[in-house]
């Protein structure tokens, strides 16, 4: 796919991943819709970088846990820009919850963000996408081949998140590619001290983190050069799958 032009919303765009794969889009030529809920001075300064690179872009609010919110993101979004070639669902929650803490409304929350919007959001692109040929990247996350107990909620998210994906590159085609891109650390969180970062790092066999540009790339590679890539989850994690 050539990106140039191209309309591209990123959900979630304001901080971190989402902030680098709008800034690597945008240097790609693509038009950028900045999707985020409450960030909206992070999104703003992401749209403004857009610009910056010399593309045109723009800030879009939504609450995405609101199924009927998530539906008329899209439709703000086509309506501003005439058009939608490629949606990246990258925006979730990632909250911890044991089993024996188990809690039913962050459970539906965190399943409503992180499964129930891509699909809300894909079904509501997809003439859109299939009149432009486009493409669809959900950000997965590699950790869920060996799921963490204390993220009860996030690892089934993610988890059909993956399934989703699958079976939206089924019923997708030939019109519109589907793809993953399974994350393994790119951004730590902000409450993980060095102790536990440098636990973890020890399990990735390149033995170091990686970096919100490394996913940045993997998407970008997945629009220019994956024509023929569909329903495939890459994994971008330094090799932690294979530990």
């Amino acid at each position: 796919m050539d990106l140039s032009e191209r309309v591209v919303l990123v959900t979630g765009a304001g901080r971190r991943v989402g902030r680098a794969i709008a800034l690597r889009l945008a240097r790609a030529g693509s038009r950028l819709a900045v999707h985020y809920r409450s960030s909206a001075a992070d999104a703003e300064r992401t749209a403004a970088d857009c610009r910056a690179a010399g593309t045109p872009a723009r800030t879009f609010e939504a609450d995405l846990a609101d199924p009927a919110a998530a539906a008329a993101l899209v439709e703000r979004v086509v309506a501003y820009f005439g058009r939608l070639d490629v949606l990246v669902n990258n925006a979730s929650v990632f909250e911890t919850m044991t089993v024996e803490e188990f809690d039913a409304g962050a459970w539906e929350r965190t399943l409503r963000i992180n499964v129930t919007a891509p699909a809300v959001l894909a079904h509501a692109a997809r003439v859109a996408l299939r009149e432009a040929g486009g493409r669809i990247v959900n950000i997965c996350d590699a950790a869920i081949q060996q799921p963490w107990a204390d993220h009860v909620a996030y690892m089934v998210s993610k988890g059909a998140l993956e399934t989703l994906t699958r079976v939206l590159a089924r019923a997708f085609a030939p019109e519109v590619n589907v793809v993953g891109v399974a994350v393994g650390v790119a951004a730590w969180p902000e409450h993980y001290d060095a102790q536990t970062r440098e636990r973890l790092t020890r399990r990735i066999p390149l033995r170091r983190a990686g970096t919100p540009e490394d996913v940045a790339a993997a998407v970008h590679f997945l629009l220019r050069d994956g024509d023929y890539i569909t329903g495939a989850i890459l994994p971008v994690d330094g090799g932690r799958h294979l530990a």
